[in-house]
């Protein structure tokens, strides 16, 4: 799991995000993950995601360009246990192993 999480991480660093310090971008996808797993645990269907994140979110808490990584982002969160969902901060994870990267 951490290995994929690390791989989807970095998939995530880009050069339109290297303007940004390390743990500021971090946080801004933990808080991206945050949202999925809401999603998630609101039975929202994975295709869905991207939609009901932009009307649960109409002012996002992170920049704008990081709603590109919700796409990317949601796949990792749905394909957990709902045990895992529910009871785990997904998004501590994210940003545990998105810094140590």
């Amino acid at each position: 799991m951490m290995i994929r999480l690390a791989l989807v991480a970095s998939l995530l660093a880009s050069p339109a995000l290297a303007a940004v310090d390390k743990a500021e971008d971090c946080g801004h996808q933990a808080q991206v993950v945050a949202a999925v797993q809401k999603a998630r645990l609101d039975r929202v269907k994975e295709r869905d995601v991207p939609d009901y994140i932009a009307k649960t979110y109409p002012t996002p808490p992170w920049p704008e360009n990081y709603n590109a990584t919700i796409p990317l982002i949601a796949p990792w969160v749905y394909e957990k246990k709902m045990r895992i969902v529910r009871n785990y901060d997904l998004a501590e994870a994210w940003n545990e192993v998105c810094v140590k990267n």
